[in-house]
């Protein structure tokens, strides 16, 4: 969204509803971070007939699913992986860990890269969960809204 000219007040307001709806998500992210939550369908046969094709764990779906439709999609997020030189994973962890209200934006960019980069890739939605990705930046958003409400963030369980 572009939230230069927010006070940090509104940038809370802002993203904190959003947010809040993803938190659920937050304990099976946890659970899975490192694990692979897709697998390939290979049904007896399927080689010599058709194009295997993989098959995701359906609480990654509804977790892309709800994701798509935040105010933290940014089809130009390759714009924060260009200006922040993010190439690796260890580079956007560096970032998520290192980033304050003011950035996001930038949080969001990373998001953004591996829900709608998975419609394209689809494999970067399985590597959002295994390389712990999607739980870092969900846990940043949630201390850093938590600091600036001054108080508890509480969610909805799965």
């Amino acid at each position: 969204m572009g939230t230069g000219m927010l006070s940090n007040e509104e940038i809370v307001e802002y993203y904190k509803q959003d947010a809040v709806k993803l938190f659920r998500y937050l304990n099976w992210l946890e659970s899975k971070s490192g694990k692979q939550v897709s697998s390939v369908y290979g049904a007896e046969g399927i080689a010599t007939n058709s194009v295997p094709f993989p098959v995701y764990d359906g609480t990654l779906m509804g977790f892309v699913k709800e994701a798509s439709n935040t105010c933290f999609m940014d089809r130009n997020y390759v714009y924060v992986y260009s200006r922040r030189q993010l190439k690796t994973v260890k580079d956007e962890m560096r970032l998520i860990q290192n980033a304050t209200i003011r950035e996001m934006d930038e949080l969001a960019g990373i998001l953004s890269h591996y829900i709608l980069g998975g419609r394209t890739k689809a494999r970067l939605w399985s590597d959002g969960v295994t390389y712990g990705v999607y739980f870092a930046v969900l846990t940043k958003m949630k201390a850093l809204i938590e600091f600036w409400e001054g108080e508890r963030v509480e969610h909805p369980q799965n």
